[in-house]
């Protein structure tokens, strides 16, 4: 919304405002952005900021950079020169090429990007130098601000080990483990007592983290950890600590000033996560009761205040059935997931960050701080989820449509139509975000964002994010850190049709099949030959789906279609519009939103049916005879070959022509999106040289 003109007294009053006004703020008056930038033009901050960052992060600085008045200048890669946040800058400079060490981890080509442009401040976003205290050092060397906390700070809390140390000073819970450098790390394992959690001492967001359950796992942990905390950070010393099984992971946002005034800004629960990586987030946490809340909150002012901390940070903990908490770390940066505390508290925290960057105290105070309504967030990946939850995809969005049409949701992106999905940079497309007065009302928005997001070009993780977001446990907030595993034991299978599901989904792709087939029959409204009999408005079809085979007859009436599936009647009406990307249809009175994704004159249909894509062909009854008599492909045999299952470089190569391997045995490691997978081979067999022609 536009930034407004206000004296300082109204601001203050506007500032202390209670719940309700909050509300209208941060809800009503847009449906894309659930926040507020209250302005004031007597407050002067920064004339021009640098966002070293990219996509989806950098775009959100800007904008309210933007509504501040604030000039932006955005740096990029030699593969970004068009990204969205090139585009949306005032000015941009490229800091080199692709791989992030040589460009958005360069700093000598950001700093020189600053002097170019006269840039008095920098905002890091999060991620690539966001928690680099020599970047900050840096800045300060050459009076440029760093919009984040000071370069104590971010060493004291950055050092998962020096952290640990100052919490339990500040009499903050933490979990039992190895407080120093690990060496042995075998022997630490065995001292804390299995599993234990293997963790980059500088990392952050999942990266350079195992669980280990035994004395192997501890080993081969260990390696791959150091190696993607060396890759990732720049710093490969990792901490072990106890792993406390079946936990929640709560964080709390906390705001703090140069001025000695800290705030809690409640909890955000996120539980729900794939290789300690957070797929859904919601603020606030159905488990905390406000006694609990409230104990978090004031030991994570308490570690604020420890270290002086003065920005925008997280102070996550893992907390038991028991709501017994204890701290994990703390992000010194603004967090992924800070859109859901905008919407429940209407408080703009990039433009909090840029104010208490320039010395500003805060205009809050604790008890101006509302829980106002329910915000869930869904981190939207290109990534496939029928993989380990989700393994990296790239390609480029050959069509992509935004759910933004809908009441009380946000989208925060840096991609549009035509972009890249690369492997150079982590695969998040977007962080779709719904507001609601409660949950059940947040649950519901998201439900039908997801169903109206278009991504096409790319495999995405839509299907599993649907999947949670309608799970019985989850919308009873029974959930854990292993909620994925729990629930999905065999892996992730996309949505399970029951036996009505699948009459809903074999009579709508029977009515779209016929309607493709009237349409094809005119031109310009008019029947294409004029001696054509009267139009036909019944139709014996056959559908196949999931490896069975539905006989079907079709009656239509306008744009109404009566379907006998299995000698059940199902009525699905719509607009039959083929060339939209959504496909609204009313479903025996229920309203479904569908998505044609494919379609041939051989009656072969794709819809995304309920979040899932569901391969369905639909002949006629003649066809659908004959093509018995077709003769089947025989898949491939790929036993032998072993192929990685997403795109990425070889960092690693564990054996050499002519070894003898065991089944399990690793083969080589791929890193992709500055994740390490070790690749390990699914039989026993020799290596042989590419060059060597297969055995058969």
């Amino acid at each position: 919304m536009a930034a407004y003109m206000i004296t300082s007294t109204l601001r203050r009053v506007l500032l202390v405002a209670k719940h309700a006004s909050f509300q209208s703020r941060c809800c009503v008056a847009s449906s894309r952005v659930q926040y507020s930038t209250v302005y004031d033009s007597n407050e002067k901050t920064f004339d021009k900021i640098l966002i070293a960052n990219r996509g989806e992060i950098a775009c959100r600085v800007m904008k309210t950079c933007k509504k501040m008045g604030i000039k932006t200048v955005a740096v990029h890669s030699d593969v970004d020169a068009s990204a969205v946040h090139v585009k949306m800058a005032d000015e941009a400079v490229c800091v080199g090429p692709a791989p992030t060490n040589k460009s958005y981890l360069n700093m000598d080509a950001i700093m020189d990007a600053i002097r170019k442009t006269g840039s008095q401040a920098v905002h890091p976003g999060y991620g690539f130098l966001s928690e680099n205290k020599e970047f900050a050092k840096r800045l300060a060397a050459e009076d440029v601000v760093f919009i984040g906390p000071d370069t104590h700070a971010i060493h004291a809390m950055g050092d998962k080990i020096e952290s640990k140390l100052l919490a339990k000073a500040a009499n903050v819970n933490v979990i039992p483990g190895f407080d120093g450098v690990v060496e042995d790390a075998v022997k630490i394992a065995g001292d804390i007592g299995y599993p234990v959690m293997i963790k980059a001492s500088a990392g952050g967001g999942g990266k350079g983290m195992r669980i280990a359950w035994n004395d192997d796992e501890t080993r081969e942990g260990f390696r791959l950890s150091s190696q993607e905390a060396a890759s990732s950070f720049g710093d490969d010393r990792l901490l072990i600590e106890k792993f406390v099984d079946n936990p929640r992971h709560i964080e709390i946002q906390v705001l703090a000033d140069k001025h000695g005034n800290a705030l809690w800004l409640n909890e955000r629960e996120c539980s729900i996560q794939r290789r300690n990586q957070k797929v859904v987030e919601e603020a606030p946490s159905t488990f905390l009761d406000p006694e609990t809340r409230r104990a978090m909150g004031e030991q994570a002012v308490q570690l604020a205040k420890a270290v002086q901390y003065s920005s925008a940070g997280t102070v996550e903990f893992l907390v038991d059935s028991n709501k017994n908490f204890y701290f994990l770390e703390m992000n010194t940066r603004l967090q992924v997931e800070h859109p859901i505390t905008e919407c429940i508290t209407g408080l703009d925290l990039v433009q909090q960050m840029i104010r208490v960057a320039k010395g500003f105290p805060l205009l809050h105070k604790q008890e101006d701080i509302p829980i106002n309504g329910w915000a869930i967030e869904s981190r939207v990946y290109a990534e496939d989820p029928y993989k380990s939850f989700g393994l990296p995809s790239i390609g480029r969005l050959s069509q992509y449509q935004e759910p933004i049409n809908l009441p009380k949701v946000r989208v925060d992106s840096g991609i549009q139509e035509g972009s890249d999905i690369s492997i150079y940079y982590d695969p998040m497309i977007s962080k779709l975000v719904t507001y609601g007065a409660t949950r059940a009302e947040a649950l519901q928005r998201m439900e039908a964002a997801l169903d109206n997001y278009v991504i096409r070009g790319v495999t995405h993780n839509i299907p599993l994010l649907r999947e949670i977001i309608t799970h019985p446990r989850f919308i009873s907030g029974d959930i854990t850190t292993n909620f994925l595993p729990e629930e999905y034991p065999e892996g992730f299978k996309g949505h399970q049709l029951t036996s009505e599901g699948r009459r809903e989904l074999v009579a709508t792709a029977a009515a779209l099949y016929v309607s493709a087939q009237l349409r094809s029959q005119r031109f310009l409204g008019n029947l294409r030959v004029s001696t054509t009999p009267q139009e036909q408005r019944q139709w014996e079809l056959c559908v196949e789906l999931e490896k069975g085979s539905h006989t079907v007859a079709v009656s239509r009436s306008g744009s109404t279609f009566t379907v006998e599936v299995d000698g059940v009647k199902v009525e699905v009406s719509g607009e039959w519009n083929l060339a939209s990307a959504l496909l609204p249809v009313t479903i025996n009175r229920t309203p479904r939103v569908l998505q044609c994704l494919s379609r041939d004159a051989g009656g072969d249909i794709t819809l995304q049916y309920l979040g899932t894509q569901f391969k369905v062909r639909v002949l006629s009854q003649l066809v659908s005879t004959l093509s018995a008599h077709m003769p089947e492909k025989v898949p491939e045999d790929t036993s032998s070959i072993l192929r990685s299952p997403m795109p990425g470089s070889v960092v690693a190569v564990s054996v050499k022509p002519g070894d003898v391997v065991a089944e399990g045995q690793e083969i080589c490691v791929i890193e992709a999106m500055k994740m390490q997978n070790s690749l390990i081979a699914a039989k026993a067999a020799k290596v042989r040289p590419m060059d060597t022609p297969p055995l058969h």
